[in-house]
């Protein structure tokens, strides 16, 4: 599911997963309103009326704590038999169960669908992947065609290595980020804020996508500021110089848009 650009210029997409004796949303996205909340309600409605379970659990958890993942989340709190997981790292391994993080992956188990969870920090402290074994690989804002804002280059650069061990030992078919913000022209991005990209790639990226992000951050992991690759852009750092940069482009091409709509 994804959030309108028409709502939020971030659109970010949420998914749920289902089992047969919970379902997993993963994240609540950018707008502080009902309208999630409605969808989820829904689906789980047409999903009982075919597998009926009593007192059917729903988990609501963060691939990371921005705002942008976690503004729906005061719409579920109140909503029966759910739980709705805290964004920092210690609700997050809480959780989870976690007792070795970042490296450890463990096993959550929706009934007869387990999923495998594993830490990446580097972008948010409290970032996780999921993996889903028809082949998915959920990576919240760490993987995805776009900017890739690091706060953490080590941490960034170790998570990837995990990441990448992990989808090598695993089917992955599909590694799916919450954002797009790439044209399809190779190391060209939309600006920020842009709310009409006509020329989106794809949503998912494969291993060899993973790979290459990996070796991109450990190439510039020295270097902070912005670095442009065929498929994402690494920034290295948010610092005072990059943040006004990415605003100017944001308020360029705002106006551009808005000269070509006259």
């Amino acid at each position: 599911m994804r959030q309108s650009k028409d709502v939020t210029f971030e659109a970010p997409f949420t998914f749920l997963l289902f089992g047969s004796e919970r379902a997993l949303l993963l994240d609540t996205g950018a707008v502080d309103d009902d309208m999630l909340r409605r969808t989820v309600d829904d689906l789980v409605a047409g999903w009982l009326a075919t597998n009926p379970e009593p007192h059917y659990q729903l988990d609501v958890v963060h691939t990371h704590g921005h705002g942008d993942h976690v503004a729906g989340d005061p719409s579920f709190r109140a909503r029966p038999d759910t739980q709705v997981v805290g964004r920092s790292d210690e609700e997050v391994r809480a959780f989870f169960g976690f007792t070795d993080w970042p490296e450890q992956v463990v096993d959550y188990d929706l009934g007869q669908r387990r999923l495998e969870v594993t830490g990446i920090p580097g972008h948010h402290a409290a970032s996780i992947a999921v993996h889903e074994r028809t082949g998915l690989l959920f990576a919240g804002d760490s993987v995805y065609p776009g900017r890739i804002y690091i706060k953490d280059i080590a941490a960034f650069v170790d998570s990837m290595n995990r990441l990448v061990d992990l989808a090598e030992t695993r089917s992955v078919t599909h590694i799916l980020g919450c954002h797009i913000e790439m044209t399809r022209a190779p190391r060209r991005d939309y600006y920020f804020g842009c709310r009409h990209q006509p020329e989106e790639p794809p949503l998912q990226m494969t291993v060899g996508q993973l790979r290459a992000l990996r070796d991109a951050a450990a190439s510039v992991a020295d270097r902070p500021g912005v670095h442009r690759f065929d498929d994402f852009v690494l920034y290295n750092g948010m610092g005072i110089r990059t943040q006004l940069m990415l605003a100017a482009r944001g308020m360029v091409g705002r106006a551009w848009d808005a000269l070509r709509r006259r």
